[in-house]
């Protein structure tokens, strides 16, 4: 499998635990560097940019990443790394706060960054995440090297305590832009906000796949 945009390796350390072998391409050195320490095989490159040197490949996976790879010309880098039948699978895992905690954070966004449009709670859900999977599958179409691009959808959730969310959320890209002063204002605002409705909360999760399967030589996948 070619894991696009490994990141720090949370996706290819799933799949390397059921028996797949695994080669990353990410753009950033840093990154790579953190994947390699789990055992993957990085190298660095843009996707669109990677030279696969002959190379071929059942699958080519990318985990909240595809975002950053142009669709059209991503989607022919993995046709042409693709064996026949191969799949590209891209996915996102999309969360949805409850109603009453949405509220609650959007609140004390709109009170600590009256600016930003990141209001989480606000913006959230499948929803959210609908241009991206309309443009991976328009890329994939216009790649003209797949089958009909599938749209898959795996609901899950997940319980966090206040302290659990305050560590996972300043990992959050919008939030590391943020002057210290900022951050510790909005995460007081988190923190009881959560506290008002118990001290924890149950996230809602979709996990959503695009995916299609690369055409073999007769203009079918097997």
């Amino acid at each position: 499998m070619l894991d696009v945009g490994v990141g720090s390796g949370i996706s290819a350390r799933l799949f390397q635990s059921v028996g797949c072998r695994i080669l990353g391409v990410d753009p950033d050195e840093r990154m790579a560097d953190f994947a390699r320490q789990s055992g993957i095989e990085v190298e660095v490159a843009k996707f669109e940019d990677w030279d696969p040197a002959g190379r071929s490949f059942d699958a080519v996976i990318a985990g909240q990443a595809w975002h950053w790879v142009d669709p059209v010309a991503g989607a022919a880098k993995a046709a042409e790394v693709l064996r026949p039948a191969g799949r590209l699978a891209v996915f996102w895992n999309a969360f949805l706060f409850p109603p009453d905690v949405a509220a609650a954070f959007a609140t004390v966004y709109h009170r600590v960054l009256p600016d930003s449009p990141l209001f989480w709670g606000e913006t959230s859900g499948v929803t959210a995440y609908s241009p991206f999977f309309t443009k991976t599958t328009d890329g994939m179409r216009e790649a003209d090297g797949f089958d009909e691009p599938e749209q898959w959808q795996f609901d899950w959730e997940r319980r966090y305590t206040r302290d659990e969310w305050l560590e996972l959320a300043p990992t959050a890209g919008g939030f590391s832009q943020l002057p210290p002063e900022q951050m510790e204002e909005l995460l007081k605002g988190v923190g009881d906000a959560i506290d008002a409705v118990g001290g924890s909360f149950t996230m809602g999760y979709a996990a959503v796949v695009v995916t299609a399967a690369r055409r073999g030589p007769t203009g079918a996948s097997r």
